[in-house]
Order: C-alpha cells, then sequence, then structure tokens
C-alpha cells in the first residue's frame, strides 16, 4: 500500500493513471450482469412452475406432468453428479448438464460461480449494497483471508462421507440450500403475506381496493402464489438459516461463497486446469487499489501480489477498473504470477477427511436406520430403501414444492441426523393423493423413482417396466390403523364414515360393518364400524387428514407394509419384494 494512498477512498491521488484515458473492456462486465439477471430469472420461473395447478379429475391412467424441466439447475450441479457418484456408485440420468458445467470450468475457471449460480447472484447483490463500507475498510474487506480456506476442509469432509455411501452435501451446496430454503420458507412466507394483503383490501368493502385486490390475485395468483397456503415442518428453522446468510453478505462480501460453499470450492480445484486467466503487468501497477474495491472473490487482484485463481469467480470488475491496463483476462496467460491451487495446509485435509470419516458412525448410531425407527417417517411414494435413499437424496426440496397437497415436509431429527431436511409425509397437513406421482418427476437424484401412474397404481402388467425387486401391485407407502378409543363409532357410539367415503382405492381398503351399539341410557344406534383391509391400504393418508377427531386422529398411516422395504411388513411373506 502506498504511503500517499487516500485513506477516505483507499486510493492513491497520486496515480497518474488516475487521470488518463481508460480502455477498459466494459462489454464483459455487461455481459456477466446479463448473464447472471438471465439465469436467476431463469431460476425463479422453474421454480414458480414447480408446482401443479390443475386439477385430478382426468382420469387415473392419463399422465400428469408439468411442462418445464424445473429440475434442471440441480442437474447441472457439479457437486450434486460427483457425491451422488461417490455414494451410489452410479450417474443419474442427466448428468450431462454437469458434465457441460464442469469442462467449461475446466478451460476458463470459476464461471459459474460469477456468471451462472442463483445464490452467487443473490450474494452479489446484497453483498453490493454496503453504503456504509467505503475506502479502506471495503478494500481490506476484499482482501483474501486464511478463514476462506474453510470451504474446502467442508468439501473434503462431506466427500469423505459421501464416499461411505452418507449424502450430506445438499445441505450446503447452494442450489439445493436456495431451493430448499425457498420452497418450504420464503416462498410459503412470501404467498402468506400477498394473500393476507389481498384479503384485507377486498375485506374494506371499496371498490377500488376490491379492484386492486382482484387485480393482485390475477396477476400472481396463477404464477408466483401457491395453489393453495402451504406450510413446513420446521420451514422457520430453514428460514432463519437463509435469513442469516443473506445478512452476513452486508458485512463480508458473498460471505458463503468465500468461505463456505463446496460447490465453489469444488470449481476453485478444477479451476486449476484452466487455460483462461488473469496476467497483471507488475511494473505498471501504481497501488491505487481500485481493483479491490468491487473484487467479489478475494482473489487478490492488485499488482505485485500473485493472483489466487481458485478465488476469482471472473466478475472483471478488477480488469474494469484498473487504470493502467495492469489486469487483463487472456487465454493461455504467463502463470509466473498465478498461485493456481488453492490455500490449503496438508494437515487441515488430512483432518478433514477423517473428521467426514469418524462423523459418519457418529451419525449412523442414531436412530435413523434402526430396525425401530421412527414408523412416522413415511417417504414419498416410489423412495428407495432407506439405506439407498439417503445415499440419493440431497435434500433440494423439489418434491415438497411440487405436491400438490402440501403433505411432504423436510425432517428435522424423526429419521436420525443423517435424515436431516429429508422428505417425509406428514398426513394430518396433507395426504398423498392417489394418482399423483410427480414427485418422483422432479426428483433430479434418483431418489425418488420415476414412476408412471399406472405403476404408482399397480395396474401395470407383470413384465411392464417397474423398479428392480419391486412386486407387481400398488405401490404402499405405509399402512392405516384405528385407534378404536378414539374412533366415533368404537368409541363414542357416534355414526361417521367419512375415512370409508375418502378412501380411494377400489375396492376401498377401508370398509366398514353395520353394527347396533348401546348407549348409556339403553338405547341402540346403528352405527358402521371401519375396519383396513391391509392388503388393499396403499397408506396414503387421505383417512387420517380427514378425520373429524380433531387433536389426534382415530385413524393414523404408519410406515410398516411400505414397498420399498424387504423388512419393514406386518406380513413377511407378504412383503413388497420377493
Amino acid at each position: 500500500m502506498s504511503a500517499s494512498t487516500d485513506p477516505a477512498t483507499g486510493i492513491n491521488p497520486a496515480c497518474p493513471g488516475l487521470f488518463k484515458p481508460r480502455k477498459p473492456r466494459f462489454w464483459l462486465r455487461w455481459l456477466r450482469r446479463i448473464s447472471q439477471v438471465v439465469f436467476l430469472g431463469l431460476f425463479f420461473f422453474l421454480l414458480f412452475q414447480t408446482e401443479f395447478r390443475g386439477t385430478f379429475t382426468r382420469g387415473a391412467t392419463e399422465a400428469i406432468r408439468l411442462d418445464y424441466p424445473v429440475s434442471i439447475f440441480l442437474e447441472m450441479d457439479p457437486l450434486v453428479a460427483f457425491s451422488t457418484a461417490l455414494a451410489t456408485h452410479a450417474i443419474y440420468g442427466k448428468v450431462i448438464w454437469a458434465l457441460v458445467i464442469i469442462a467449461g470450468t475446466i478451460l476458463v475457471g470459476r464461471f459459474f460461480c460469477g456468471w451462472v449460480c442463483p445464490l452467487g447472484t443473490l450474494n452479489h447483490f446484497f453483498s453490493s449494497y454496503k453504503p456504509e463500507r467505503k475506502g479502506m475498510k471495503r478494500i481490506g474487506s476484499n482482501h483474501y483471508k486464511r478463514w476462506m480456506s474453510t470451504k474446502y476442509y467442508l468439501l473434503f469432509a462431506l466427500i469423505a462421507m459421501s464416499v461411505f455411501t452418507s449424502l450430506q452435501t445438499g445441505i450446503l451446496d447452494p442450489i439445493p440450500f436456495l431451493v430448499r430454503s425457498l420452497s418450504t420458507s420464503v416462498l410459503p412466507a412470501l404467498s402468506f403475506g400477498m394473500r393476507s394483503a389481498f384479503d384485507f383490501l377486498y375485506g374494506t368493502n371499496i371498490g377500488a381496493l376490491q379492484w386492486a385486490a382482484d387485480a393482485g390475485y390475477g396477476v400472481f395468483g396463477s404464477n408466483v402464489l401457491s395453489f393453495k397456503p402451504q406450510y413446513y415442518h420446521f420451514g422457520f428453522l430453514i428460514g432463519v438459516l437463509f435469513v442469516g446468510v443473506t445478512i452476513l453478505n452486508r458485512f463480508i462480501t458473498r460471505f458463503w461463497c468465500r468461505g463456505v460453499c463446496p460447490l465453489g470450492a469444488l470449481m476453485g480445484l478444477l479451476s486449476r486446469f484452466s487455460i483462461y486467466g488473469m496476467e497483471k503487468n507488475h511494473s505498471k501497477c501504481d497501488d491505487c487499489n481500485r481493483c479491490l474495491l468491487h473484487c467479489q472473490g478475494a482473489c487478490d487482484p492488485q499488482g505485485k501480489v500473485p493472483w489466487r485463481q481458485a478465488e476469482c469467480h471472473l466478475c472483471f470488475n478488477c480488469e474494469v477498473a484498473c487504470p493502467e491496463d495492469v489486469i487483463r483476462f487472456k487465454f493461455f496467460p504467463r502463470t509466473e504470477a498465478i498461485n493456481v491451487l488453492p490455500d490449503l495446509r496438508r494437515r487441515r485435509a488430512f483432518e478433514s477427511v477423517a473428521a467426514g470419516v469418524v462423523l459418519l458412525p457418529v451419525v449412523r448410531a442414531s436412530t435413523g436406520l434402526a430396525k425401530d425407527y421412527n414408523a412416522g417417517v413415511i417417504r414419498p411414494p416410489g423412495s428407495l430403501e432407506e439405506p439407498e435413499f439417503l445415499a440419493r437424496c440431497i435434500r433440494c426440496g423439489e418434491c415438497m414444492k411440487v405436491c400438490p397437497t402440501n403433505a411432504i415436509h423436510p425432517a428435522l431429527l424423526e429419521s436420525g441426523i443423517e435424515g436431516l431436511w429429508t422428505p417425509m409425509l406428514k398426513m394430518r397437513v396433507g395426504y398423498c393423493e392417489y394418482s399423483c406421482v410427480l414427485c418422483s418427476q422432479v426428483c433430479p437424484t434418483g431418489a425418488i423413482w420415476k414412476l408412471t401412474e399406472a405403476e404408482k397404481l399397480g395396474t401395470v402388467e407383470e413384465g411392464g417396466k417397474v423398479p428392480a425387486k419391486k412386486k407387481s401391485g400398488p405401490v404402499k407407502i405405509g399402512t392405516a390403523f384405528y385407534d378404536q378409543g378414539r374412533c366415533l363409532p368404537w368409541a363414542m357410539a357416534t355414526p361417521c364414515i367419512v375415512c370409508e367415503e375418502f378412501c380411494p382405492t377400489s375396492p376401498k381398503a377401508i370398509w366398514v360393518q353395520a353394527e347396533n351399539v348401546p348407549r348409556r341410557d339403553g338405547s341402540m344406534v346403528a352405527v358402521q364400524r371401519p375396519r383396513v383391509d391391509v392388503d388393499r391400504c396403499v397408506g396414503c393418508g387421505i383417512c387420517e387428514n380427514v378425520c373429524p377427531v380433531q387433536d389426534r386422529p382415530a385413524v393414523y398411516v404408519t410406515n410398516i407394509g411400505e414397498t420399498r422395504s424387504r423388512s419393514n411388513q406386518i406380513r413377511l411373506e407378504s412383503g413388497a419384494y420377493r
């Protein structure tokens, strides 16, 4: 830093180049900004389209699909592709998009972080609004700090767990993190607030305000707002984490990208092979520090120090700001002033891998995979058996967002620590629509097998395309049971057949038997007492959802009898697997 640098602005006023005409390539920065806006807009468009707003009255065998490839951002995520391949020894179907991103990173560096990543763009936007941080404070904040290597150690620990079939990368991977946060917290809160505002305006009985409410519903109702209000299990906690990350950007420029993001760390490791990068003319640098004012990656773009290639997001702010043309991005730059490897300590890297390996048995020692694990953990239809499911699920929340009945929710500790944020059904909030397979259609990694309606309903022939080892017949996600001490016809001599009326199977899995039962005064009343045919029940949960006993339903669903499990059966001889 030059002694004549102005402490208020952080710029050397004696720098002769400050007053010379510059020839920066402004178009690079504007092209990057356009790319960020386009990809962020595409991300939100697809997220809003991850919802079925039609009906299921067109027939059980007619295919119901979304119109857009809503999970494409998850499919193009290289960390998702790499970690699932390690955990499952298999590659999901549309991995080609991830390979394109990997090839681009090897060619030009971390372009995904600065040009494509929607969370990176949001972090960039919120980091840019720091009016109180100017001059030396801003320059100092954009210097590389040792703690920024944390993301690499997190990556090593997560990859070590993936090698041993525990896929935890989705917790910190930016794309699943953003989709999960928006789907289960931010958008439901936004939808609730907008609906409340429109309802308030409509309730004023003032014509102009009612017209505004109708217009608001017309504009946002079919594209932004959910089909109906959404509520999610521990959505508040997920929202707090997202807001916390957003707020931290105000204090540390692109905090998540610089210090936490494991995808960025993977990109940084891949960028060492890049043939495109920064070339500096150190002899012309006058220490004006303009390049540091808007640096997004803290990659040390200033002259007279090596450039940290693994940290650069290719924002090109430094090249545009440099008045002396010291900085230039080009193919095959001179490498004598480039640090191609991230700032890592070998011992810390080994410790991170060891931490991931040691953490795995600690995580697995919880009851998530035990024989008596939580019977209320009901996975979406088509889910793989629990160990395989946990080796594929990236906790992205796509299945939760697309569920038309709001039945799929993020788990907290119900399936053990290893199952954090994985999807589970809560029947009291929603139920599994009998002919719906949308959750299996949007799952990017195959944790939920892609089913057709015919496969789910068991109407395919034995030779049809069904998951390996799957027995012909409907897909069962659980079985309904009755608490006769709470059931109105059983315990209170009160007629009620709501569960039987709503049961969607044919023939109905819930059947009733007419009986005359006495009341306390000695009179007799005719009731129809419900029972469950466990061989026909698919565990859809609509009976639990509509049960009129409010606090705790008289009929409830557990995961026993689920098709995906060999052992979690009422009668082993009638299990789902041969």
